[in-house]
């Protein structure tokens, strides 16, 4: 049994008087070193989402800049609520890192355009946003109590096909490609020399050290693959003499927003979905950091995800959920403080009130970040293969759950469109495989293992 405390120091179980690693508070430099390496992780992850809005509704680079800015300012404010909380209720207190989720793109492009795009089209996303990350955070203990819904073979599938659909994000930023849903091609051989470079590093730091450099492998691979790219002209700055020395955002800084029904229902199913995600993420790394989890971390988790929704609405920016790279990050590193979490969420907040130094961050290569990102995405797929090793396999409706799930998570991974051909109301559902498979694997789990007992 653990007893909390809200200042910053560790947490002592009473029985053992010893420090839960997840509750460690590392020296300055480790803290500082390890958060860094979670905020470059995260990084072309977490502008991507709002460089396809701002694109989709036609806003101006101006605005696009300070959509990034106020991005990375929230995702700081996010972090620290998850991992540090706030009182008994919010935040699991874990190593989780908060960004925008993925699963918001379409039905927010989808908001704004039938808004007339522009700013007119942002407002009507941030008041959606605003609703439904209110609703997410009300509604979060009753979705707790679904738990028992979400056994290892449940949440083994869901954090493999999370590990899985994410390796093509990843591989579109080693070839330096278009999109994640276009074939690039040609591929030129120096952005592949660049991605194997970097987890090359990667891979032989680890080896050769079980010490901090080992802890610190990815953030020395994008350190170095940056600087070779840098010598051989692959890796601009110019950026950073033309951004703004301090920018900040202000709350509703493009108008108050407005709100519509149909915008609003569409970001709440956006915000299910989110939860499931969440949930998934919340089980990863309690596995990885060697905690339970209970019902009441995942409704505050999901309470910690409602009121980073919220507030982005407010600042600036879009829903919030864990991100699943960094839950890979720690798998890799095995440095389960949630503090160097809180670490990088200092360092996100600095990043957005600093233009140049957010400047210097994006100025590294596609293909750099691909390489590392390989490593983290597979490494959340290790995690969900580490679950699904307590599967009894030899009961075949497992077997059915997991394959039917990898099937279909795999099938809008690798063919994306198909989202086209299905009703509208259904396109949310078929435009992401980490949906389709999650919610396949719960409904198939409570069809076969809930809805009657007997063994086949």
């Amino acid at each position: 049994m653990h007893v909390r405390t809200e200042k910053l120091q560790a947490i002592v179980d009473p029985m053992t008087s010893t420090i839960h690693p997840v509750d460690e508070v590392l020296p300055l430099p480790r803290l500082a070193a390890y958060g860094l390496q979670h905020v470059l992780a995260f990084y072309a992850g977490a502008v991507l989402v709002p460089i396809l809005v701002a694109n989709s509704l036609g806003l101006s680079t101006a605005q696009l800049i300070h959509l990034i800015n106020a991005d990375l300012f929230t995702c700081g404010i996010a972090s620290l609520i998850q991992s540090v909380g706030i009182g008994p209720k919010i935040g699991v207190r874990l190593p989780l890192l908060q960004g925008v989720t993925f699963t918001a793109v379409s039905p927010m492009i989808a908001i704004g355009l039938a808004a007339g795009g522009g700013t007119a089209g942002l407002l009507s996303i941030y008041g959606a946003v605003i609703v439904a990350g209110l609703a997410t955070f009300f509604v979060a203990p009753w979705f707790a109590r679904l738990v028992r819904f979400f056994p290892p073979v449940v949440t083994g599938t869901v954090i493999l096909i999370i590990g899985i659909a994410l390796l093509p994000v990843a591989a579109n930023d080693v070839v330096a490609g278009l999109g994640p849903n276009a074939i690039q091609n040609p591929v030129l051989g120096k952005n592949l020399a660049y991605a194997l470079g970097t987890l090359l590093v990667i891979v032989a730091i680890q080896r050769m050290s079980n010490g901090f450099l080992g802890t610190i492998a990815v953030l020395l691979g994008l350190v170095l693959g940056t600087i070779v790219a840098w010598v051989l002209g692959d890796a601009q700055f110019s950026d950073v003499t033309t951004a703004p020395l301090v920018g900040y955002t202000s709350p509703f800084y493009f108008g108050m927003p407005t709100f519509g029904l149909m915008a609003i229902i569409s970001m709440c199913v956006v915000m299910v979905i989110t939860m499931v995600e969440t949930t998934g993420d919340v089980y990863a790394t309690g596995e990885i950091v060697s905690k339970p989890i209970v019902p009441d971390d995942i409704a505050r988790a999901i309470r910690a995800d409602g009121l980073a929704t919220t507030i982005g609405g407010v600042l600036n920016s879009f829903p919030y959920t864990c991100f699943a790279e960094n839950v890979g990050l720690v798998r890799m590193t095995q440095v389960r403080s949630r503090w160097v979490v809180a670490a990088a969420g200092v360092i996100m907040i600095v990043l957005g009130s600093l233009p140049k130094a957010a400047a210097i961050v994006a100025g590294i290569p596609h293909p750099v970040l691909g390489g590392a990102a390989l490593a983290m995405f597979a490494a959340v797929a290790v995690v969900g293969i580490q679950t699904l090793a307590k599967v009894d396999f030899n009961d075949h409706r497992n077997a059915v759950i997991v394959g039917t799930s990898l099937g279909l998570g795999m099938l809008c991974t690798a063919q994306p469109f198909v989202s086209g051909a299905v009703p509208t109301w259904l396109a949310i559902l078929f435009g992401s495989g980490i949906t389709l498979g999650a919610l396949s694997a719960i409904v198939l789990n409570a069809l076969f293992n809930q809805v009657g007992t007997a063994k086949q």
